[in-house]
Parts: C-alpha cells; sequence; structure tokens
C-alpha cells in the first residue's frame, strides 16, 4: 500500500496546532514575567477600586441632584476625579499588556522560526496535529525562510487576522504569510483532528467567558463596596 499523499491543511487544524503553541507560549512568558505581571494586576486591581469608587460617589451626587439624564451625562464626563481614575485605569492596563505582548512575540517569533526550520519543520502543536511546512517546492523551509515566513506573519495579524483567514481557500489553504514566504502547511496524514485537540477548542471559548465573569465579578464587588462606603452603610 502506497503512503497517503500529504495535502494542504485546512484552517482549522492549523489555529489547533497554533493554539497549541499559543498556550506553551502564554506559560513560557508568565514564567518570565511572573513578577512585573503580579505587579502589573495589583496596579490594575487598585486602578479599578479607584474607578469604582468615583463611581459611587457620582452616583450619590445623582441620587441628591434631580437633573435630566443628558445633564447627568455631561458631569459624569465633566468630572475630574472619574477621569483621574479612568486614565489611571487606562495606563494600568497598557502597562500590563503592552510589554507582556511585545516579549510574547519576540518568544514566538524564536519558537515558530526554530522549530519551522529545524528539521522537525514543524512547532510542537504542529507535531501533535500532523503538520509539516515546506517551501512551495516541498523542501524544508530553512531557518532562514522560517524567520521570513514568521516576520511576514505580522502582516497577517495587522490585516485583522484577514491574513490569516486567507488560508481557508482550498485547494493550497496559504495565508498571507505563507504566500509572502513561498511555504506551505501539509498534514501528511489527513486523519481527523483528533479527539483531545476538539477538546481543546471547545475549552478556549468557555475559558475566555469564565475569565470574563471574574474579571465583571471583581468589578462588581469592588463596585458595590465603594457604594456602601459612600452612602454609609
Amino acid at each position: 500500500m502506497s503512503p497517503p499523499v500529504a495535502t494542504p491543511t485546512p484552517l482549522l487544524r492549523r489555529y489547533t496546532a497554533w493554539s497549541l503553541d499559543a498556550a506553551a507560549i502564554g506559560l513560557l512568558v508568565v514564567a518570565l514575567m511572573h513578577r512585573r505581571l503580579y505587579e502589573a494586576l495589583e496596579t490594575c486591581a487598585r486602578a479599578i477600586d479607584a474607578l469604582t469608587q468615583a463611581m459611587a460617589a457620582l452616583m450619590q451626587q445623582t441620587l441628591e441632584v434631580a437633573a435630566s439624564p443628558p445633564a447627568l451625562l455631561q458631569v459624569w464626563m465633566a468630572d475630574p476625579q472619574l477621569q483621574v481614575a479612568i486614565t489611571a485605569l487606562t495606563l494600568a492596563v497598557s502597562a500590563l499588556v503592552l510589554p507582556t505582548m511585545a516579549v510574547f512575540a519576540l518568544v514566538a517569533f524564536a519558537w515558530f522560526s526554530a522549530f519551522e526550520g529545524s528539521q522537525w519543520q514543524a512547532t510542537p502543536g504542529k507535531r501533535l496535529l500532523g503538520l509539516q511546512v515546506v517551501d512551495d517546492d516541498g523542501l524544508p523551509p530553512g531557518y532562514v525562510r522560517a524567520g521570513l515566513r514568521n516576520a511576514a506573519g505580522l502582516l497577517s495579524w495587522v490585516s485583522f487576522n484577514i491574513g490569516h483567514l486567507m488560508a481557508a481557500r482550498a485547494p493550497r489553504h496559504q495565508a498571507l504569510h505563507d504566500r509572502i514566504a513561498g511555504t506551505r502547511v501539509l498534514q501528511p496524514d489527513p486523519a481527523p483532528i483528533p479527539m483531545l485537540a476538539r477538546l481543546w477548542l471547545v475549552l478556549q471559548p468557555s475559558a475566555f467567558f469564565l475569565l470574563l465573569a471574574l474579571l465583571m465579578h471583581r468589578i462588581d464587588q469592588s463596585l458595590a463596596a465603594a457604594l456602601d462606603a459612600t452612602l454609609g452603610f
């Protein structure tokens, strides 16, 4: 029996492999930046508390002053304490997110370029899904082409992921960065996505909404405490 012919990899399988790598890179970034991340999260928590306290004070003023909704909105938008609190929270979130994204991007570039340029021709996530990166002639891409591929990946991100969505187009399933670097992602074995990988895909939106719910709960607790303190309960 002849071996199966390698075929271009559809978008969903590519995303599954990328998300596995992204999770591993994320853990590595947390290990590298854990002290800075802890301090930044503490700063964000204090900024949230300050914002909720400013909102609670304005709510008390709203109860004491009878005014139309447009007038109340103008009072809220012009309140200096609220503006300071919003600015402080914006700076705190920026101090948390921007350095983390920068380190993640650098580690990801080294991770993808090194693994895809190696004899594996694949990152650990791609290997788990049975994928390989090749050039247009079906040969190993090497470190230079793999580096070009991942540098060009920035264009796929800044294009609001349109560059990534191009991988959904059959028959070659090439993303924008694949077309620029002259590469393809092939699956030698066209078997369905493994069950554990499917479970991983299902858990991702659940984890996102859980984190969002925890954040909203934290804000709700802070606002309730600020209102109780302001109203003297």
